[in-house]
C-alpha cells in the first residue's frame, strides 16, 4: 500500500509549495475580492490553534491506548490542515501579500519565526502523508517511528502558524 501512494506523495509534496510560492509572485490580482476574503487569515490561524491542541489530544489517546479516539482526532487533523490549506490558497490567491510593518529586533525574531515556519510546513507535508499512510496500511512499527519525527514538526508548524498571525495580523488592510 505504501508504494502505491509513494509518487501521489512525492507529486503533492513538491506541487503544494511550487504553488504557494507562485501565490506570492501572481496572487492579489483580484485585490476587490479581497474585502471577501479579510475574514480567513484569523480563521486559518485558529484552525493552526485548534489543530496543535486536537494533536497534543491525539498524543493522550494513543498514549492511553484508545486507538479509535487516535484514529479520529488525527483525521480531524489532517481535515483542519487541509481546511487550513484551502482558506490560505483562496486568501492569498486574491490579496496581494502583507508586509510585516516592525522594525529591529522584533522583525528580526519574526523573519527567523516566519522562515522557520515554512521551511518546517514544507517538510511537514510528506512526513504527515507517509506517517498517514502507514496507519492505513497497518504498518505500525513504521508508523510510529516516523510519527515520533512528524508530530514534533507538526506542533510546531501549527503554534508558529499561529504566533507569524498574530505578529502580522495588526498590519492586515481589511
Amino acid at each position: 500500500m505504501e508504494k502505491k501512494y509513494t509518487g501521489w506523495i512525492i507529486i503533492v509534496s513538491i506541487l503544494l509549495p511550487v504553488v504557494i510560492s507562485l501565490l506570492f509572485f501572481f496572487g492579489g490580482q483580484n485585490p476587490e475580492q479581497g474585502a471577501t476574503w479579510s475574514f480567513l487569515p484569523s480563521t486559518y490561524a485558529f484552525t493552526n490553534g485548534l489543530t496543535f491542541f486536537v494533536l497534543i489530544f491525539a498524543l493522550i489517546a494513543i498514549k492511553k491506548k484508545n486507538i479509535s479516539l487516535h484514529k479520529r482526532l488525527m483525521q480531524l487533523a489532517i481535515g483542519l490542515s487541509i481546511y487550513f490549506l484551502l482558506a490560505y490558497v483562496m486568501y492569498h490567491y486574491s490579496v496581494p501579500a502583507t508586509k510585516f510593518g516592525g522594525e529591529g529586533t522584533i522583525k528580526t525574531i519574526y523573519l527567523t519565526i516566519l522562515a522557520s515556519h515554512i521551511v518546517l510546513s514544507i517538510v511537514l507535508v510528506p512526513l504527515v502523508l507517509f506517517t498517514y499512510v502507514r496507519a492505513l496500511a497497518e504498518r505500525f512499527d513504521k508508523h510510529r517511528k516516523i510519527a515520533k519525527i512528524t508530530f514534533p514538526i507538526w506542533l510546531y508548524v501549527t503554534l508558529t502558524g499561529v504566533v507569524v498571525y498574530l505578529m502580522i495580523s495588526p498590519y492586515y488592510i481589511h
